[in-house]
C-alpha cells in the first residue's frame, strides 16, 4: 500500500543476497547460558587452547550456586564485558569477553558449539566484537593472545586485519588499533559486504546526532556511517535510501512500508521510522535490488524483565507485522527493497 508523502521518493528493487554468515552478540547472560558454557568447557577440543578454562569453569559453577536468579549478567561482567554469540537461527554458538584496561582492550573469543566449526562464525563473531570494542567501549587498541597451534583463530584474526605484535613458543599476540579499524571499514576491508552510500549533508547531520546519543542503536548507526561511501547530494542515485526517503521493504515473506526520518520526526503509527531504530539504521544507504540481514531488539522487555523464549509480535497500522525479540536478543531478518506502487 503506497501512501504519498511530500519530499519522499519511491524505490524500485530486486533481490540480492549478502552478509552471511550472521552473528549477533547478546550481553544478557541467563542460567541456561551458564549451563551451556559449562558444557562447552568440558569439551577438550574447545578448552585445549584456553589458558584459564579451569578457572572459568569454576567461576561459572560458583555463579550458578551463589544465586537462584535467572539472570547472571552482573556476575559475568565483573572485570570485563561478556557476550553470548548467536547464529542466524537464534542458537548460542559461542561467547566473547572484552577486558578493557586504560585505552587498551583484550578480546577473548570462543566458538563453543563444535558442530558449527568451519562456517566462518569465528570471523563474524570477531567483527561484532571489534565493533563493540572500538565504537561502544572506545578502546584505542584491541589485543588478542592466541596459541600458535590454534589455526582457526589465527586465520580469523588475520583475515579481519589484525597484525602480529609479538610471539613466543607458547603465545602469539595480535593487535588492531582504532585508526586501522576505521580505515578498514572505510575501505571495505573489514569484511562488511554490500557497500552503502550516504550524502555529505546526511552524514554531517547524523554525526552531530551520534555525538549527543548513546546506546546500541547509535553504535550500529556509527558503524554504518564509517563504512559508507560519501557522495555529494546531486551525485546520489535516485534508488538509494537517504534521509527523508521512503521504501517498501520485504521482510522475509512480509511487506513493510516505511519512511526514513530523523528521531524528532519519527512516528511509527504513520510508518515514519527513526534512523536510530533497528530498521532505520539497517536500510540507510542501501539501494534498489539489495537484500541484507538485520537485527531487531525487543522494545517491550526492560532491564528488570528476564528474556522470554518466544517472539513478541507488534502490529504496525497499515503494514505487515514486525518481529521484536526479547531484551538484548537479536534475530536476523532477510530484508529486500521493493518498489512502491
Amino acid at each position: 500500500m503506497a501512501i504519498a508523502m511530500k519530499g519522499f521518493h519511491s524505490l524500485q528493487t530486486r533481490v540480492v543476497k549478502m552478509n552471511k554468515p550472521f552473528i549477533s552478540l547478546c550481553p544478557e547472560i541467563t542460567r541456561a547460558h551458564a549451563l551451556k558454557l559449562m558444557d562447552w568447557l568440558e569439551d577438550e577440543r574447545v578448552t585445549c587452547y584456553l589458558s584459564d578454562s579451569r578457572h572459568t569453569s569454576r567461576f561459572i559453577e560458583q555463579a550458578i550456586d551463589r544465586t537462584q536468579l535467572p539472570i547472571l549478567t552482573h556476575l559475568f561482567n565483573r572485570g570485563g564485558r561478556f557476550f553470548m554469540a548467536y547464529d542466524r537461527h537464534d542458537a548460542p554458538v559461542g561467547f566473547v569477553r572484552l577486558i578493557k584496561t586504560g585505552a587498551q582492550c583484550e578480546i577473548v573469543l570462543v566458538i563453543g558449539d563444535s558442530d558449527t566449526w568451519g562456517r566462518n562464525l569465528g570471523t563474524s563473531t570477531l567483527r561484532e566484537g571489534m565493533k563493540l570494542a572500538f565504537l561502544d567501549m572506545r578502546a584505542e587498541k584491541l589485543i588478542a593472545k592466541i596459541h600458535p597451534d590454534n589455526v582457526r583463530s589465527l586465520k580469523a584474526f588475520l583475515r579481519s586485519g589484525f597484525l602480529l605484535e609479538s610471539e613466543s613458543p607458547a603465545l602469539k599476540s595480535f593487535s588492531m588499533t582504532a585508526g586501522r579499524y576505521l580505515q578498514l571499514l572505510r575501505e571495505g576491508g573489514a569484511g562488511d559486504s554490500g557497500r552503502i552510500y550516504i550524502t555529505e549533508i546526511d552524514k554531517s547531520r547524523l554525526e552531530s546526532l551520534i555525538a549527543l546519543e548513546q546506546g546500541p542503536a547509535v553504535v550500529e548507526l556509527e558503524h554504518e556511517l564509517e563504512r559508507a561511501i560519501v557522495v555529494k547530494p546531486q551525485q546520489v542515485a535516485c534508488n538509494v535510501v537517504t534521509m527523508n526517503s521512503r521504501a517498501l521493504l520485504q521482510l522475509d515473506e512480509e511487506e513493510l512500508e516505511v519512511a526514513l526520518v530523523y528521531p524528532e520526526d519519527a512516528d511509527e503509527s504513520a510508518g515514519k521510522l527513526s534512523v536510530c531504530s533497528d530498521i532505520g539504521t539497517a536500510i540507510l544507504g542501501y539501494k534498489a535490488g539489495d537484500a541484507f540481514d538485520w537485527r531487531m531488539t525487543n522494545r517491550t522487555a526492560g532491564s528488570n524483565h528476564p528474556a522470554a523464549n518466544t517472539a513478541n509480535w507488534i502490529s504496525m497500522p497499515g503494514v505487515a507485522k514486525a518481529s521484536y525479540w526479547p531484551a538484548c536478543r537479536c534475530r536476523p531478518r532477510q530484508t529486500r527493497m521493493a518498489s512502491l506502487r
